[in-house]
């Protein structure tokens, strides 16, 4: 790809936009989603004898989902907006700047940290899974279906980020049961998620297992949508990550220049 002049906020500025307010939140955040979570699981055991396929099927389902889900939020984040915008700016965006500029900061963060913004989020989506009824004839099983692949899809978009920050580790900081999980692509591997990291931060998104990045590159997903969100808003995607200059220059709609072959990883 031609040389961008990629110019990125400051780290330690970044860092510093987290604040001890905001943590209390995350607090509150995390024990209210896997008490919720908890309580998704009681009521689906309920059924474990009597559907147990649609428990499966709906298990696996929120898997794709949640890598599907969670590699859209994180093109938002890393594309659109400013640290700058109300609540949204330092709650969401921030982290994903501050990921760009320093990969190691998040692998510094404790639990609360790394969680508690995933946490928020997904509260309000598990807590109307909770609510589904599973009483209504003829209605049982694809209700059971709604209610625990959303449960399984929003356990593990709240997990992306601790899947994120095990791909940062490095070898010598992975656990063998972690690294197995990796190599088996379980889990999303640091050399897949390398491709991500690689400037200007446009393409593998998808950070839970990381199955869906190759085909939705291979499609031009984000390419399309980003095209549709200029065409309609007028902004230019990344311009607050990696500077205007080169935003304009990688913006869809520019002439392609050439790349290295993204296959899969």
């Amino acid at each position: 790809m031609t040389e961008l002049d990629i110019k990125q906020q400051n780290a330690q500025a970044l860092a510093a936009g987290y604040h001890k307010p905001f943590r209390t939140v995350e607090v509150v955040s995390i024990v209210s989603f896997w008490a919720i979570i908890v309580g998704v699981a009681v009521k689906a055991s309920a059924f474990r004898h009597s559907h147990p396929a649609v428990l499966i099927a709906a298990l696996v389902a929120g898997l794709f989902m949640a890598d599907f889900v969670g590699g859209f939020v994180h093109w938002m984040g890393d594309t659109w907006g400013s640290t700058e915008m109300p609540i949204l700016g330092k709650a969401l965006i921030r982290p994903f700047r501050e990921h760009h500029v320093d990969e190691q900061a998040m692998v510094r963060h404790d639990y609360i940290e790394t969680n508690g913004a995933n946490c928020m989020i997904s509260v309000p989506v598990v807590g109307a899974a909770l609510f589904i009824p599973l009483n209504i004839d003829g209605w049982i099983a694809p209700a059971l279906f709604a209610m625990v692949s959303i449960g399984s899809m929003v356990l593990w978009v709240m997990m992306t980020n601790q899947i994120h920050k095990w791909s940062h580790l490095g070898e010598a900081r992975t656990p063998g049961w972690l690294k197995l999980l990796q190599r088996m692509h379980l889990v999303l591997p640091p050399d897949h998620h390398q491709i991500h990291h690689t400037a200007p931060f446009d393409t593998y998104y998808c950070i839970t297992t990381g199955w869906l990045n190759w085909p939705l590159a291979k499609i031009g997903f984000y390419r399309r949508m980003e095209r549709l969100v200029s065409a309609v808003t007028g902004l230019i995607p990344r311009r607050d990550d990696i500077g205007l200059e080169a935003a304009l220059k990688i913006a869809p709609g520019q002439p392609p220049q050439a790349a290295p072959s993204r296959g899969p990883q």
